[in-house]
């Protein structure tokens, strides 16, 4: 009895430990137009609870009943927990609705596998649609 819990022990000792999960936000601009096809690009900075920061560039492409111009200035992003900052750069999809004449507002909620962010914003511009795409986040 003293051998198989022995060797339990060893085999659960020897299994990585998992990482700390740790949630993110992020704080961004993103400047941009739409007629059927959209285009937005901008930056911003990733901030995790567990202090890694990134500055990163954003490009949102997509396209549906969209149409404007406008510029999103001090938007706001959370992301789902993940294990390192690194899980929160590359590529996720979205559905997005936005509206507004002088002042424009944006939300969008995406994925990319297990990691979601939630964006809102309040900015400049005339735009009114909704559009589906992809929303990527590089380091910069």
């Amino acid at each position: 009895m003293f051998r198989i819990f022995s060797f339990i022990s060893l085999i659960l000792l020897s299994l990585p430990a998992s990482a700390q999960m740790t949630r993110c936000t992020l704080t961004y601009s993103l400047q941009g137009w739409s007629f059927f096809y959209q285009e937005y690009r901008g930056s911003g900075v990733v901030s995790c609870r567990n202090g890694q920061r990134a500055s990163v560039a954003i490009v949102s492409r997509g396209g549906g009943a969209t149409l404007g111009k406008s510029e999103i200035d001090n938007g706001k992003g959370v992301i789902s927990d993940v294990r390192s900052i690194e899980e929160v750069f590359g590529t996720y999809v979205y559905l997005n609705g936005h509206a507004g004449a002088t002042r424009s507002a944006e939300g969008r909620v995406m994925t990319k596998g297990l990691v979601s962010l939630a964006l809102s914003g309040f900015g400049r511009g005339f735009d009114l649609g909704v559009a589906i795409g992809a929303f990527s986040i590089k380091p910069r």
